[in-house]
């Protein structure tokens, strides 16, 4: 079998590579080891976890918001069993989706373990026996893995990754989250909303540890609120597994021993790139000290004609990275100029409410010296936030002190990741706070807070 290209993975960044390698004319295969397309995002990853994102929290506005609203419900019942159910259905109708994408665009998907084996050339253990299969450019998109801690033994039962946490036959009666970033606090979420005690323990002195330090306190206030308990700068040093519970060791804040119980682990503390049994070093790919894959500008490895996308090659390990990744390799492999812009790849935390966030936060612009200025605005005076009951949160936007050009918005709010779109089109197109301020939002809207975030920054806000 020869083809143009062939992409090892079948995730975001490999399944929208073979699509665009497809739509550009390019003869092009998938080999993908799982026997759905989707890769972990949509399987066991981003997917499944928003469908139960979403389920859990219709169940919380159920329990706690509708009285408000004027609907009252006299006898609320979890029906966990269906709510899996339907994370499951939407998994499948989705991975169903991207297979009659392949067919409709003519991609040959061979589902198998692969190998390189030579130059071009790679040998793909199927169920039917080893396919050789040969190609001009072979793509590596192989995702990444849950990180563990080297004395917890993960079993997806009582403790588990984030695979195990989207599919608890019961809910927990205390679920300690090791790792206090998007992952963590998005599954501590959903069991909390549904009756559980929800304990995070994280090492650093604050949730969400890479985003600005207003947007991680606001996080955690409003977390807080809800019922979530928190340790920061807490090591967890030990563990020890009964029957029926998790007792965990660990030195907080002062270097002070503390434990703690819980009948459930999740183990959240960040994923490493996965490219086990490709025989990389075998065939002389580069790998760095870290386990990701250097790439060049052009996505190239060391070697001609491999290529390297998405988790594996390091940089924030998000979905929408490795697609626009796959997109820009495959329009470069057929001559023309594809290209990431890194500077504005937005990263969100679907609690509620969202967190969503894109460019320099106040850390960074301090760290390298440059002067700029800061508009903020609260969802507490958005009519339609009020509206919803949601005011929680607020926009929060920098831009350079001397030319006005946008660095960096940070949402705290509601539907905070639709939000984020705007300021990401904004900062792609170069904008300055003034261009945001001066464009007409619809009333009333969730995207005014932004316009009076962009008008704070030179103090003209009109309703705060």
């Amino acid at each position: 079998m020869d083809f143009d290209v062939l992409i090892i993975g079948g995730g975001p960044g490999g399944y929208v590579a073979a699509i665009r390698s497809a739509q550009l004319g390019m003869k092009t295969a998938c080999v993908e080891m799982r026997s759905s397309l989707g890769g972990t995002c949509l399987n066991v990853g981003c997917i499944p976890s928003k469908a139960l994102l979403d389920s859990s929290e219709h169940y919380a506005d159920a329990k706690k918001k509708f009285a408000i609203h004027g609907v009252e419900i006299k006898e609320l019942k979890l029906n966990l069993p269906q709510m899996m159910s339907r994370k499951t259905d939407v998994v499948n109708s989705l991975t169903q989706g991207i297979a009659g994408l392949f067919k409709k665009n003519g991609i040959t998907s061979i589902n198998g373990k692969a190998k390189l084996i030579g130059p071009g050339k790679i040998e793909v253990e199927t169920e039917d026996g080893a396919l050789i299969v040969k190609a001009k450019h072979i793509v590596i998109a192989t995702g990444s893995v849950p990180a563990n801690l080297p004395f917890i033994k993960v079993d997806e039962k009582q403790i588990v990754s984030s695979t195990g946490a989207l599919s608890f036959e019961q809910v927990p009666k205390h679920l300690i989250v090791i790792g206090g970033g998007a992952i963590g606090l998005e599954l501590g979420s959903v069991w909390l909303r549904l009756g559980a005690k929800v304990t995070v323990i994280e090492f650093m002195d604050r949730l969400a540890p890479l985003m600005d330090k207003q947007v991680s306190r606001e996080l955690k206030r409003v977390l807080g609120k809800q019922g979530m308990i928190f340790h920061l700068k807490t090591k967890v040093t030990a563990c020890d597994v009964s029957e029926d519970t998790i007792r965990l060791s660990a030195k907080n804040k002062n270097g002070a021993s503390v434990e703690f119980e819980a009948d459930k682990v999740l183990v959240a503390i960040g994923r490493n790139p996965f490219h086990e049994g490709l025989g990389l070093e075998k065939a002389g790919v580069n790998i760095d000290a870290r386990g990701f894959i250097p790439v060049d500008k052009g996505f190239q490895t060391n070697l001609p004609g491999i290529y390297a996308i998405g988790d594996v090659i390091g940089g924030v390990m998000l979905a929408h990275k490795a697609e626009d990744e796959g997109i820009a390799l495959a329009e470069n492999l057929a001559g023309k100029a594809g290209h990431i812009n890194y500077d504005v790849i937005p990263s969100i935390i679907y609690t509620w409410p969202e967190v969503a966030t894109v460019g320099k936060s106040e850390e960074d612009l301090k760290e390298e010296n440059t002067p700029y200025r800061s508009g903020q605005f609260s969802f507490k005076a958005s009519a339609r936030a009020r509206c919803m009951e949601d005011t929680d949160g607020f926009v929060k936007i920098l831009a350079h002190k001397e030319t006005d050009r946008v660095l960096g918005v940070h949402i705290v709010g509601p539907r905070a990741s639709d939000l984020i779109g705007e300021a990401v089109v904004a900062m792609e197109y170069q904008a300055s706070s003034e261009d945001i301020a001066r464009i007409i939002h619809a009333h009333p809207t969730l995207s005014e807070p932004i316009k009076e975030a962009a008008m704070a920054v030179e103090k003209r806000a009109i309703h705060s």
